[in-house]
């Protein structure tokens, strides 16, 4: 994960052009929705419209496009011909869905297309075509645009395949699992918007809103910490929390009993279990969790695990504000974390 420090120190050479930073980082531009390499000529972004990426993939799955300028996936110094010519394939007409006749078209062997986008970019070019396609999807749903228009217009001829698709992303086809452990995801509706969910027979390990940026980085995060395949499907904890946040919302329950599973350093742990004993209806800062805790100097840190929470609701960040009463941010965005809170008080 990289670090404040390193945020900084990778936006310096950003401005300077370093080229010694070349594969070390890329930086996507959240005004543009763009990512780029750190010699990219392009006008330089204020350091609060940069995310930075370890890797390509992380980029992508955070739903940036790559920038036409420096050419991140393709340029000839950094990856193959066969490379250049399949990613400037997706970028002509990135809603496609690759087939067998649209590598003999084009004259590449599929085979060959897997082995050189893994071993460059630690996916397959299909995995890379789907995450593109997907993060149109994403960019049109957090625009605004109804789903049912961005699951078309990105080549899904229904609701379900496009729920799928998205869960299917970093996951493994059934036949080819083995002896992994398998997570289910699951699309959840609400009066909120849809949602996510990620789960196995015993515990929840993921809920969040599907328009919630770098949401697909999440979930690969999610596969790589616990080895495991996510597929498509439904399990208990999944159908438990589906009730429960239909009674939620109807104002009908206040405490949340899906059984839950941590996944997240001991001291990140501590501050989800505090925020969990915010009451509904009651708000607390970062400097009163940090209290709480019996840390009262780390409210920074505090802030961080607050924002590294990936069981939103259940686990109540929206509850966290700032200590200046103003109702500071939100993953899921700021009318929802409204919405929430004024919701709760009559609950």
């Amino acid at each position: 994960m990289i670090t404040n420090e390193q945020k900084v120190e990778f936006y310096q050479a950003l401005l300077d052009k370093k080229t010694e930073y070349e594969g070390i980082f890329f930086v996507g531009v959240k005004t543009t929705g763009v990512f780029c390499r750190p010699t990219c000529p392009a006008r330089k972004p204020k350091f609060e419209n940069c995310e930075f990426f370890e890797n390509a993939k992380q980029a992508l799955l955070a739903s940036f496009r790559p920038c036409k300028r420096c050419r991140p996936l393709s340029h000839p110094n950094h990856v193959s011909t066969l490379v250049q010519t399949l990613v400037e394939a997706v970028e002509k007409n990135p809603e496609k869905r690759w087939k067998d006749k649209d590598f003999k078209e084009i004259c590449v062997d599929e085979s060959t297309a897997r082995r050189q986008f893994k071993k460059r970019f630690g996916m397959t070019f299909v995995e890379y075509a789907r995450a593109r396609r997907m993060g149109l999807a994403m960019k049109q749903i957090r625009s605004g645009d109804a789903v049912i228009e961005a699951q078309l217009s990105t080549g899904y001829e229904s609701g379900s395949g496009f729920r799928d698709a998205f869960t299917r992303i970093m996951g493994t086809p059934p036949s080819k699992i083995g002896n992994n452990k398998v997570l289910k995801a699951s699309w959840i509706d609400t009066i909120l918007g849809p949602m996510v969910a990620i789960a196995d027979e015993q515990a929840l390990y993921l809920l969040e809103f599907v328009d919630r940026r770098g949401l697909e980085r999440e979930v690969e995060r999610l596969r790589q910490k616990t080895k495991s395949a996510i597929i498509p499907g439904h399990s208990k904890p999944i159908s438990l929390i589906e009730g429960e946040l239909k009674e939620y919302f109807e104002g009908n329950l206040k405490v949340f009993k899906t059984p839950l599973f941590f996944l997240g350093s001991p001291f990140q742990i501590r501050v989800w279990e505090e925020l969990q004993k915010i009451p509904p209806g009651e708000t607390r800062s970062y400097s009163d969790i940090a209290v709480a805790i019996e840390r009262p100097s780390a409210f920074r840190a505090v802030a961080q695990a607050n924002g590294a929470n990936q069981l939103a609701i259940i686990v109540p960040c929206h509850r966290v504000i700032n200590a200046n009463g103003e109702i500071g941010g939100y993953g899921g965005g700021l009318k929802r974390k409204q919405w929430l809170l004024t919701h709760e008080k009559g609950i």
